[in-house]
């Protein structure tokens, strides 16, 4: 190697370009960085590849097998997806428990009485009397009270609830008329027309939603001979100023519109009626009806339901004026006697009948007291029935 002035050496033109050479053959021969797009893509088709390789495990269930270099009880594959595909389903049928369950809470919460029913029976017991469909007429007498029934609580949409009178006739529906037949000289016409007025009287006395709301119950005062001083007249009195000894609640059924409201346009009836005569130019209808009546207080928004159940028994006459003093056409009172239950009997003589309900029996702290009866028992008789204030063993 030749030197160059000052002791360094020179490199000839031969040597640099052998040395060129072997640098450019080196670099060809050396490993290059990637660029940064080339590493994005290496980087996206790896993912690629992992995403098909773990979807063609859910979805065959076939596992690649363990590595050498797994670690020891490694599972990978269904074992896994299957384990924890159970686990969500469990934590959704729990979560979908206790959504119902909250649900079922807030119901019971709400309406316990739903449980209860189910729980008890009472739900099939109270479908049972709907498919029973309504009693069948009365044609004598019952030979004993009504079987019991679920002990259920009346409500504005079904007031007769857990009462015998659920499968009684609605309303007039239930007074029906017999076939008229000649009778005490008087003609089967006019048999036909007692019968007829009697079951109108009836109707006005106990039906009549002006007569219920304590208006004054005019259609019923005009079938009554103005004649006879211990009818019409005495019940006059009454409606004007009633009292224990002219009390209208002997033929008319009426409430305070301060106190009570009727629930809905129904009220439940059975009963029978029939006739015979005890004279010449007489005809006697006899009726024995009880009637049930579904209340809640005045106040609006009122909605405890309480029933007040009257039973009245009847004996109408209509005369022939030409045999007997008497009104043309009209119908003269030989007896009437009347029980309530569920009234206060310590407000007598206010000419209203006065329902009382379980929330203010409860507040006063009072029991029951007096002699039990059974207000749907129509198998006795009403003049037997207890002078006193009675309990009703059911309403």
């Amino acid at each position: 190697m030749e030197q160059q002035d000052g002791g360094r050496p020179q490199i000839s033109d031969e040597e640099w370009a052998r040395f060129s050479e072997q640098v450019a053959r080196e670099s060809a021969a050396a490993p290059k960085e990637p660029s940064a797009r080339a590493r994005m893509v290496t980087e996206r088709l790896r993912r690629e590849e992992e995403e098909r390789a773990r979807a063609g495990r859910r979805r065959f269930g076939r596992a690649p097998k363990p590595g050498a270099g797994d670690p020891p009880g490694w599972r990978t594959g269904p074992a896994w997806q299957e384990r924890e595909g159970r686990g969500r389903g469990k934590r959704r049928l729990k979560a979908a428990a206790a959504i119902v369950g909250i649900a079922g809470l807030a119901l019971v919460a709400l309406r316990p009485e739903l449980v209860i029913d189910k729980l008890t029976g009472r739900a099939e017991a109270r479908q049972e009397a709907r498919d029973a469909g309504p009693l069948p007429a009365e044609t004598g007498r019952p030979t004993a009270a009504p079987g019991a029934v679920p002990a259920d609580r009346p409500t504005l949409k079904e007031p007769f609830r857990g009462s015998p009178a659920a499968q009684w006739a609605d309303g007039a529906a239930g007074i029906e008329v017999p076939e008229a037949a000649a009778v005490g000289g008087m003609a089967k016409e006019r048999v036909a027309d007692a019968l007829a007025k009697t079951k109108a009287l009836l109707i006005a006395s106990n039906l009549d939603p002006a007569t219920l709301r304590g208006e004054r119950p005019r259609a019923a005062l005009d079938l009554l001979d103005p004649g006879q001083g211990d009818g019409r007249p005495l019940i006059e009195r009454g409606l004007s100023a009633p009292s224990v000894d002219a009390d209208p609640l002997w033929l008319f059924s009426r409430f305070d519109p301060a106190e009570v409201r009727v629930v809905g346009d129904v009220v439940k009836t059975r009963g029978r009626m029939s006739f015979d005569s005890g004279r010449d130019g007489e005809v006697k209808v006899h009726a024995d009806y009880t009637f049930v009546y579904p209340v809640v207080r005045a106040k609006p928004g009122s909605d405890e339901v309480a029933r007040t159940v009257v039973r009245r028994t009847l004996t109408m006459a209509l005369y022939d004026p030409l045999k007997v003093v008497a009104t043309p056409g009209k119908l003269q009172v030989v007896e009437w006697l009347e029980s309530a239950g569920n009234d206060d009997c310590r407000r007598d003589g206010t000419g209203f009948l006065h329902p009382r309900f379980d929330s203010e029996r409860v507040a006063a702290g009072t029991g029951p007291s007096g002699p039990v009866v059974d207000p749907y028992d129509r198998s006795g008789n009403v003049a037997d029935m207890p002078k006193e204030c009675a309990t009703a063993s059911r309403s």
